[in-house]
This record gives structure tokens, C-alpha cells and sequence, in this order.
């Protein structure tokens, strides 16, 4: 569960990227995390835990070297004896950022689910520290993650299934290389199984970046497919057998790009003002 803003503070971002963001040749999404954790004079901790290959770590730490960061460091959580460590505890008590790396997010929640470093990172997340995720990394942020699931544009029951995750935030689901991987059915079957929150899914080189105000801006290449299961009228989700098509009546759908915005707890989609001029230019 996301830990409580204090009356005078505010909760850093939450940026989840759908994954194979830029990382050479105008890395538009890293340098903006960059930049909200402080640019230059930042400290980044980079969690490669996801990934098994071995050098993930020190490549991120030399893309953010590459950003002008001067103080990035990856730290090995191998086993959840590690994520009690009081060099890596210490370590996340002075960082800006966090960033955690892709691989598979069971690994991430199995490693560090219920322990010191999951409840500091909640912690400083509360307290203005930034933390984004790629790919795995990105599903592992919220509450109610996706762990595994089949591709396909339809949702069927037992499609997905899920996992605690992280826990920053329990408004949104996510999903990561969502259009490159046709993984929309597997989205819709996750919110029908409680359709509370709001379903999040994000394309390769894009990232939702969500602010304290609970806006998300869109940045990258591609789009963010946006669910909104709150008027949901029918769901046949407790009826429907195993591997069946599930009946979703009511789904509101957004699909969004660079620029674009959305609040969650509103429940409101916006173009970016840009995209409203030219609309206007056409028409006028």
C-alpha cells in the first residue's frame, strides 16, 4: 500500500515506460526523469533486479553518466537478504531517483516485495523522491500488478494473472510493450476481475508520467491506450468459463500521445493545447 503523503509535502512522480525507450540519440524520456530529479547535481540509484543479464546495471549507469548525472549508482538485489543491507538502505535515503530496469517482474516482486527496500522506496516516494520503471520494472510500480498473461485483442477469462507489486499507487494498472505485443484482451481481463482501477497501457519508447496532482503527461513515440472501467453496466467475468471471451459492457477507451494528458482521479482526458490549435487551424 502507498504510504501517506505528509500534510505539507507532496508524492514524488511515478513514471512508468512501456519499455525499449531511446537511450542514444535524443533520449527524450530518460532526460526528462533526469531533469525532474534535479539534472546535473542529481543521485539516481538504478535496480537492475529484473534483468539477469549482468551488465544492465552498469549500462544504465553509463546512459545516465551520458545525461550529465554525476551521481548514478546501481545496486545488486540479488535476494531479499540484500534488500536489508544498510549500505543499500542508506544508499536510497540520499537518491533524487530511483529507476528500476527491465527483465521480469515476478523476480522484482519476489526479490523485493515486503521488504526494507520497498517500504523506504514507497517512503521516499511519499516524500518527492521520483521513481520510474521500464518494461517490467514499469508493471512492477503499482499495486495490483500484472504478472503474466496471453496476447490477443479479446479478454478471456484466466487471460492474465496478477500479483502484488510495488504498491505506490492503487489507481492504476499497467502494461508495458502493450501494442507491440497486442496486449490489450490481457489489460481488459485484469480490470474485470475489480474494475476500480484505471487500466494503463504503454507503448515501446513511451512513458506516463504521473505527477502529485494525479495528471499524466504523454511522452515518447508512441501512445498510451487508456481504460476507464468506472461505468462499467455488465461484466460476465464470474460466469464466463476458462479461455472463453469475456462480456465487458460499459468500457470508456483513450488513446493518447506525446503531449496529451490525463487525470486519474478525475477520470478526464485531454489533447495537448497544440493538437487543439491545429484541430482549430482545419476547421476554422
Amino acid at each position: 500500500m502507498a504510504s501517506k503523503v505528509s500534510p505539507d509535502g507532496e508524492r514524488g512522480f511515478i513514471v512508468p515506460v512501456g519499455g525499449a525507450e531511446r537511450k542514444i540519440r535524443d533520449p527524450t524520456i530518460l532526460r526528462r526523469f533526469v531533469e525532474l530529479c534535479g539534472g546535473r547535481g542529481a543521485s539516481i540509484v538504478v535496480i537492475p533486479t529484473a534483468s539477469q543479464a549482468k551488465d544492465t546495471g552498469r549500462r544504465y549507469e553509463r546512459i545516465f553518466r551520458d545525461l550529465d548525472v554525476r551521481d548514478v549508482r546501481a545496486i545488486s538485489l540479488e535476494t531479499r537478504a540484500d534488500c536489508e543491507r544498510s549500505e543499500v538502505l542508506d544508499t536510497l535515503e540520499r537518491a533524487d531517483g530511483v529507476f528500476l530496469t527491465g527483465g521480469n517482474q515476478l523476480r522484482l516482486s519476489t526479490t523485493l516485495g515486503g521488504t526494507p527496500v520497498a517500504q523506504l522506496i514507497r517512503r521516499r516516494n511519499a516524500a518527492g523522491v521520483h521513481v520510474a520503471g521500464t518494461s517490467a520494472g514499469a508493471a512492477f510500480l503499482c499495486q495490483h500488478m500484472i504478472a503474466f498473461g496471453d496476447e490477443g485483442p479479446t479478454p478471456r477469462s484466466g487471460m492474465v494473472t496478477l500479483a502484488p507489486g510495488l504498491g505506490l499507487t492503487n489507481s492504476v494498472i499497467i502494461d508495458q510493450h502493450f501494442r507491440q505485443r497486442d496486449r490489450l484482451g490481457r489489460l481488459l481481463t485484469a480490470l474485470a476481475y475489480n474494475p476500480f482501477a484505471t487500466g494503463i497501457g504503454i507503448d515501446e519508447d513511451t512513458a506516463a508520467f504521473l505527477g502529485p496532482d494525479d495528471w499524466i503527461e504523454v511522452l515518447g513515440s508512441g501512445a498510451l491506450t487508456i481504460i476507464d472501467p468506472s461505468k462499467l453496466d455488465f461484466s460476465a467475468m464470474d460466469s464466463t468459463p476458462e479461455g472463453e471471451p469475456v462480456s465487458l459492457v460499459g468500457i470508456r477507451l483513450h488513446i493518447l500521445s506525446a503531449g496529451d494528458s490525463y487525470n486519474i482521479s478525475k477520470r478526464q482526458a485531454a489533447p495537448s493545447a497544440a493538437k487543439i490549435a491545429k484541430a482549430r487551424e482545419r476547421t476554422g
